[in-house]
């Protein structure tokens, strides 16, 4: 595989000790449960690409956007209980496309967006997002305005219900186009 063939899949490698010490897991793709590959996850290193990180299996859980960078302590980076499983960002060229409910099963007032919302409040008078459907690229949802609190990442497809994708009692309050190149 040519460079920049591995620079399009991605590359990050998680520590089981801060600063990138001892054992090391090696990651290219999506991974569901880091247990067979680590004890615990205390620091990482994303090479290239950019990944979704989860302190539960399963991709569950609170969730942490990471692009090319060092994170030698996860307690400062995340504020989480470690990393259990990741999942790789595909790059999206092209248009973003994705429509916002107020409430569960795409019901209520809804809007299309194909750019940022830094306040879904402000911008559309919704008080509430409980389900949403992505038509193109890769977003990330916000629980408070201005890209802050608790993130959940929204791929293409059909999202009837926040609460039963285990995010019960949040509300998405901004939403931000995955961009980076990621490289």
């Amino acid at each position: 595989m040519t460079n920049t063939g591995m620079n399009m899949r991605g590359k990050i490698t998680f520590y089981e000790e801060k600063n990138f010490q001892g054992r090391s897991y090696e990651c290219m793709n999506d991974c569901s449960d880091m247990s067979s590959y680590l004890s615990r996850c205390q620091s990482c290193r994303v090479e290239s690409g950019c990944f979704m990180v989860y302190d539960r299996t399963n991709y569950m859980g609170n969730q942490y956007y990471m692009k090319r960078g060092d994170y030698s302590d996860y307690q400062n980076w995340m504020g989480m209980s470690g990393v259990k499983s990741c999942r790789m960002i595909p790059m999206h060229r092209g248009q973003f496309r994705m429509k916002i409910y107020e409430r569960e099963s795409f019901g209520g007032q809804s809007h299309e967006m194909m750019d940022d919302c830094d306040n879904v409040m402000d911008r559309y008078s919704m008080n509430d997002c409980q389900s949403c459907n992505v038509m193109d690229g890769h977003w990330l949802m916000y629980e408070q305005p201005q890209y802050r609190g608790k993130m959940m990442y929204m791929r293409p497809g059909e999202y009837r219900s926040f609460r039963d994708m285990g995010m019960s009692g949040m509300k998405f309050m901004s939403m931000r186009r995955i961009t980076d190149s990621c490289n």
